[in-house]
Formats: structure tokens, sequence, C-alpha cells
């Protein structure tokens, strides 16, 4: 028996020692296999982002967990890592012969490559962003990343979140090290990035700590998971040092730094005015569409979209007795300041909204059958926008779901201006960041199987939000926008993203200030103000980014009609959507050919 054991203990040492060569060999140099290098490149962006893993959760069903206690490290020499990192990964993914792969590799090492492409040949423009905006920035982004994604399902789970507490200053000693940097190079923010995040923080360090976000979320998170009284009530008291001690004097230090910076800036203007500002706007169209468009394309595209959108709601208005002889701008106005059409201006008016979001959600995952083989497994939920943000955050938002499924897909809406949630546009936007738009299509990404991990996970703008807008317009096909005036909403979401389409190019190509942009959307969107200058303002910090929605859909709508042709009776729409989302978030380019071999399979 000991001379079995001493065998067996011999084997298990070899088999360690060929273990740890396999993957010092996959870890350090060019794996064999290209399966190999997605899963080794995914781990290694993943493990330089505690935050991103805490977000998917795909290592705490092992018990590994060290990275819940821990932050991004912003700093420029962790951006100038990840660079390195980037450049190494793009010459070996490169090394890879296309004939060596199968079809499904090849279309993968093509996803990566149309990433990776984009960064390595313009590593100049690095640093040609805003990482403390009014929107997604690090000063609102932490606390509503503690709020949202941090889990807490006991002791050491709060631990961890008091940990993150006493990161905070050396992160954002980080993020004002960059900042600095920027500014050295001449890219400082529009004026009114500065005055709103001003006024954002300066309400966030006033708040009593008891009060604060970040407070509230841990007691109602150590609530939830029965954590002993006695242990919440130290946490609490963990957590309000830290909040007292840590993060407000780090945010004071941010404030301070933006407090100099608002006597050094004075307008608003694209990024035109940035160093090389125009090759960078191209950049930022390229990389959103995954197309060639150019800004003046993109431009006159946008102009003849609205026309014909207007022109479509005009005649549905005039169907309902509408007078519209004033034309679009008078007419849409006029319907719009019905008090028919809003909830009550209250507390309980507003959970009505969320309520009735989640009806109509309800609804439509009844009706997915006739256009879907596929529905994905993960939950969702319709929440409110925290109350600290939502003066400067967009209509709606959508977080995707923890892979484990410990955590939901959560549509977000903006609940702060009541007159920014007409009933006639509740349906579109609920099908848009929830079924069948973002959770749907998210979702099923996140849930394919034999499919690297980084492709489970990769955002292309142009096909996300493509899907989503195209998915409203499905909505209606599926009879789920029966009353005229839903129609009606649908068609001024559509209307919504073409006139965006002006704007960004009209912002950051043709030098429009942000006050004409506001009248250009005022006059040709019938949108409530409060919405208009919060997307307005979200173009000057996101170039490019909002021009993707309508060409994404425009490209699925154009592949759907060459299918319908080219297959005739062989045609089925579910067939279509298969095509389209099995594969997960593509390059428009790449949709094309998906699209191309599901007609050939087909036919």
């Amino acid at each position: 028996m000991k001379k079995l054991f001493k065998w067996l203990g011999g084997l298990l040492l070899v088999v360690v020692i060929l273990a740890g060569a396999f993957f010092t060999h996959v870890w350090y140099f060019k794996p064999y296999d290209i399966n190999l290098f997605f899963g080794r490149t995914a781990l290694k962006f993943a493990l330089d982002s505690p935050e991103t893993l805490s977000s998917v959760r795909v290592f705490e069903s092992m018990g590994i967990t060290g990275h819940n206690a821990k932050l991004d490290d912003a700093s420029i020499a962790s951006g100038d890592a990840m660079f390195e990192m980037i450049s190494n990964a793009h010459e070996t993914l490169k090394s890879y012969a296309d004939e060596d792969l199968s079809p499904a590799d090849k279309m993968s090492k093509d996803v990566m490559l149309s990433l990776l492409d984009i960064v390595v040949e313009n590593q100049r423009f690095r640093f040609h962003n805003y990482p403390v905006n009014q929107l997604f920035g690090e000063q609102n982004g932490f606390p509503s990343f503690m709020e949202s994604t941090h889990q807490v399902h006991n002791t050491d789970d709060a631990e961890d979140y008091i940990s993150r507490l006493s990161l905070v200053g050396i992160k954002f000693d980080q993020v004002i090290e960059g900042l600095k940097h920027r500014e050295n190079l001449g890219i400082l923010p529009p004026q009114f990035v500065v005055t709103k995040v001003l006024e954002e923080m300066r309400g966030f360090v006033n708040t009593p700590a008891e009060e604060n976000i970040l407070y509230v979320a841990l007691g109602e998170k150590m609530e939830k998971a029965n954590i002993e009284l006695g242990e919440q009530q130290d946490l609490a008291q963990h957590a309000k040092n830290e909040i007292e001690q840590t993060v407000y004097p780090a945010y004071q230090k941010l404030i301070d730094y933006m407090a100099a910076l608002d006597a050094k800036v004075e307008n608003n203007y694209g990024v035109w005015n940035l160093p090389d500002g125009d090759a960078f706007y191209a950049t930022a169209l390229k990389f959103f569409t995954t197309t060639d468009y150019t800004p003046e394309y993109i431009h006159n595209f946008g102009l003849e979209e609205v026309e014909r959108i207007q022109a479509e709601i005009l005649d549905i208005l005039a169907g309902e007795g509408w007078d519209v002889s004033g034309g679009f701008e008078s007419s849409i106005n006029n319907m719009a300041i019905n008090e028919r059409f809003y909830y009550s201006d209250s507390d309980e008016g507003r959970e009505q909204i969320l309520d009735d979001y989640k009806t109509m959600l309800v609804d439509i995952e009844k009706q997915l059958g006739s256009h879907f083989h596929d529905i994905p497994k993960a939950k969702y939920d319709v929440q409110r926008i925290p109350l600290f943000k939502e003066k400067t955050s967009p209509g709606a938002y959508y977080q995707r779901p923890a892979m484990d499924g410990s955590r939901p897909g959560v549509f977000y809406a903006n609940l702060h201006d009541i007159k920014a949630t007409p009933k006639y546009g509740m349906k579109t936007l609920a099908y848009h960041e929830g079924i069948p738009g973002h959770h749907f299509q998210l979702a099923i990404q996140q849930e394919l199987e034999d499919m690297p991990f980084f492709r489970k996970m990769v955002p292309f703008i142009a096909y996300s939000e493509g899907w989503a807008l195209y998915a409203e317009r499905v909505a209606y096909e599926m009879g789920m926008l029966p009353d005229p005036y839903d129609n009606i909403g649908r068609l001024q979401a559509e209307l919504f993203r073409a006139v965006r389409l002006v704007v960004d190019t009209g912002i950051h190509k043709k030098r429009w200030s942000r006050e004409a942009a506001i009248e250009y959307m005022l006059k040709n969107t019938g949108m409530a103000e409060s919405d208009v200058v919060a997307e307005i303002e979200r173009y000057f910090v996101m170039p490019g980014q909002a021009t993707a929605y309508k060409v994404g859909m425009t490209k699925i709508l154009e592949l759907r009609e060459k299918a319908q042709n080219a297959l005739g009776d062989k045609y089925d729409v579910r067939d279509f959507h298969r095509a389209v989302l099995n594969n997960g978030s593509v390059p428009l380019n790449i949709l094309e050919d998906l699209v191309n071999q599901y007609i050939k399979e087909k036919s």
C-alpha cells in the first residue's frame, strides 16, 4: 500500500509539473490553439479590472473573491501597461494564419482584430476624453457601482465593501493625475461639464454620511443578507468612518481641482477644438459605427431621415383629428402638452410608472414565440435611476445581468422630470431597454455556449444599440403598439436617433454651439427640454457614440430585406433573428457575413 501511495504521489507531482509547464507556456508564450489565446487575453484584461470581475461574477462560484475588495487602477502607468498588453495581443493574434483556423475561430479572430486594430492604430487619442463628466464619470460611477454591482451576501462581502471605500482616495488621486496630464495636452472639458460635476460633487459631500447612497446601500444590502444585527451596526459604523475620513476628502480634492479648472474653461466646444480633433472624431465614428461613413454622409442621412419620419408622424396625427397645418414642431408640441399623456408629478405617479414598465415587459414576453426561437434565461428588473445622479443622467439605460445569475439585468428609468415620460413613449422605451431590446440581446449573448468568453462580453455599439432600436420596430410588427399614439412614440424614438446623426456631426464636425444643437433637437423631436439638454450634453462628452443607433438599425433592416428577397417563402423572421443574435455582438461587416451565410444555408 505504501508503494502504491508513493507511486500515486509521484504521478501527482508529474501532473502538477506538467500542468504548471503548460500554464506557463500558455500565459507567457503564444498558445498553440487560438482559443487558448482568446481565453488568456480575456483573463489578462479581466484580472486588471477587479470592478469588471465583480460585475460579471465568474470567479465567485470557485470561492475566489479577493477582487471584490479592490478598485481599478486608474493611473497613467496602468494605462501604459494596458496599451502594451493590447499591442502584444494584437501582434500575437495576427500571427495565427487564417487557413489554419476553423470558420468559427476565424470569425472570433476577425471580431477581436476589429477591436484591437483601431485601438493600436489610434493610441495617440488615448487621452481624448473627459474621465470626470456629468454622465458616466469617475465621480458618479463609483457610488453607482457600489450601489448596483457590489453584492453583499455575508460579513466578508460587507468588509470588502468597506475596503473599497478605503481605496477611493488612491483612485481619485490617480484620476487627478490623468486630468492634469490632459490639461497639459490641451484637452479640457466643455464649461458645462465642469459646472455640473462641481454641483453634483458638492451635493454629494454635503450630504450627511448616514444619508449618503454609499452608507444607505450597504445597510440595505446587509439587511437583505440577514447579517446579525450587531455586526450590521459595527460594519455600518466602519463604513460611516470611511465615508467621512476617506471618501469625502477624496471628493473634496477632486472638487478643488475642478474648481481651479473652472477658471480655465469658458466655452462649450466639440472635439474639433482638441488637438487633431477632426482626425479623432473620424476615428470615433469608425469605432462606434464600425463603418467608414464620413461625418458628411452621416449628417445628410440624418437630415433625410428626420424629414421622412416627421411626415409619418404628421400623417398619424392628422388621422387622429389633430390640426397639423402648422407643421411638425407645433403639431407634436400641441400633442405633448396634453395632460392625459402624463402621470401625476408625485411619488405615487413615479411608482406607477415603474409598475407599468414591468407590466409592459411581462406582456411582450408572452408573445415572443411569434418572432424568436431563442428566449434568454436571465431575469430582469426595472428600477429608478439613483436620485443623486438622475438630474444629469439620460432618460434610461440598461445594466447587464451577472453571469452567475446572482444579479438580474436592470432597466434604469429616469423619473426626475415627469414630463419626460409621456405615456405614449413608454412601451417603446421598455422594449428598447428590456425585451426584445438590450436585456434580450445581451442575455442571449452571455448565455451562448461554445463561444470564447470575450465574445460574450464585447460591446459593439452599432450592433447592440442598432439591435435595441430595431427591437422597437419588431415590437410594433408583433402588434404590441395597437394604439396610434404608442406608434407615434415609436416613431418619435426613431426620429430622436435620426436627429442624433445631425446634432452629433453638427457639434463635432460643423462646429455647432451647445445652444444651436439644443434648439435643433427641441424643434425637431418634441422631447421635453430637460431630456434635450441632457442628450446634447451627452454628445459633447461621448463624441460619435450617438450615431451608432440609427446606423446599426438601418443595417439590420437592410439585411432583413435582403434575406426576405433572397429566400421568399423560405424566409422566417425567427431564423433571421437567430442568425443576428446567436453570434453575439459583432461589427456590422461581420453581421452581414453572418446573414449571407444564413441565406446560403436556407436557400
